[in-house]
């Protein structure tokens, strides 16, 4: 197993991101922390995962809460004896399809705030037990930051957001790189099984994703677990302050 004996820290963990990468870190051995707002979501992906095997524990706080990110990760390190592996992938409570220039101010900066201010914390949080430990992984989700802007449809504060959240993770592994911390992106092309079938304009957006990808078809849940593992794993131990491309060929690095 790649990840046998390691801690990871999933926030956004009831989420279909984090569902994801919560089920693969717990096929490979890792011991989930599941973080969310909500006890029930957690509990039903808490109680999949431990029923083919896996080991799960479960919080319920506000990664957006300073006070409550640090105390989280201190009890994950003080009875879990590690945090290894950390990753945030709650929502940004963004709005899509207006166009900026019909988008009220508290629209456009909501995202923005929110992915600096919950990345900040939660990778705060674990780099100092990290640093501790001279090891770990934080895995960030999203965009490269350098990508073509979005063309086909208004996508808002986001992709500002995600721009933002990636110089973070080039800074935090600049500082982060001496005590062997590894921090990298997740970098997806779009997951259309995030949206939902009744999806107004679903269609749209789905074509718009495939048809400009090599492979012709979007990655898949599944997919992104597989490779977040990898990420997370000592196989992947010389990779830091990059991206895994997870794009199907939408983006050529």
């Amino acid at each position: 197993m790649l990840l046998e004996g390691k801690n990871a820290i999933v926030y956004g963990g009831a989420g279909a991101v984090g569902t994801a990468l919560a089920t693969a870190f717990a096929r490979e051995g890792a011991t989930v922390h599941l973080v969310g707002r909500t006890r029930e979501t957690l509990d039903k992906v808490a109680g999949r995962i431990r029923e083919t095997g896996g080991r799960a524990e479960t919080a319920v706080l506000d990664a957006l809460d300073e006070t409550a990110v640090d105390a989280h990760a201190d009890t994950v390190a003080a009875s879990a004896g590690s945090v290894d592996i950390s990753v945030n992938v709650i929502s940004y409570d963004d709005v899509q399809g207006t166009p900026l220039a019909e988008m009220s101010l508290g629209d456009f900066e909501r995202p923005v705030h929110v992915a600096t201010r919950t990345t900040f914390l939660t990778t705060r949080a674990a780099a100092r037990h990290m640093i501790r430990q001279r090891s770990g992984v934080i895995l960030t989700f999203g965009g490269d930051g350098g990508g073509q802007p979005i063309r086909d449809y208004s996508i808002g504060g986001f992709v500002v957001a995600l721009g933002a959240v990636d110089v973070l993770r080039r800074q935090l592994a600049a500082e982060l790189g001496q005590y062997g911390i590894r921090v990298v992106t997740l970098h997806t092309g779009g997951i259309v099984e995030t949206l939902p079938e009744d999806f107004e304009g679903r269609q749209a957006i789905v074509d718009s994703i495939v048809e400009k990808t090599m492979l012709r078809r979007a990655a898949t849940f599944a997919e992104v677990g597989n490779v977040a593992a990898f990420a997370a794993s000592d196989l992947a131990s010389a990779m830091t302050a990059t991206t895994f491309n997870i794009t199907c060929g939408s983006i050529a690095d």
